[in-house]
């Protein structure tokens, strides 16, 4: 459903059975893209939207890309919520733990 945001009245929107709240930014209705919407749509099963699988896994080995670790390969030993792991990678000849975003690391 896509609405005016600033000539038509939203806010009895609120008060639907269902609806928990609006994306906003402070008072000022955010409107998000259709393609977005769907790709929620199509992750929901009875209600709740599940999270896309991982593209990673414990014991994987992966390369860091970026800051003093870039290049370096390593393997996960920990996977933790928030997209961060724990990987395990030789540095001056001792295992090193350093934890990073997934963002900043590539398959091996």
């Amino acid at each position: 459903m896509r609405i005016d945001a600033e000539s038509e009245r939203w806010r009895p929107i609120l008060s639907t059975l269902g609806v928990r709240g609006l994306v906003r930014c402070g008072d000022r209705l955010s409107l998000l893209e259709d393609s977005f919407v769907r790709g929620l749509r199509a992750r929901e099963i009875e209600g709740v939207i599940e999270r896309p699988a991982r593209p990673y896994s414990v014991g994987q080995e992966v390369r860091l890309a970026g800051g003093a670790f870039d290049g370096l390969v390593a393997t996960i030993i920990e996977m933790r919520e928030r997209d961060r792991l724990t990987v395990l990678t030789q540095m001056l000849n001792q295992a090193v733990k350093v934890k990073v975003d997934e963002r900043h690391i590539s398959p091996v």
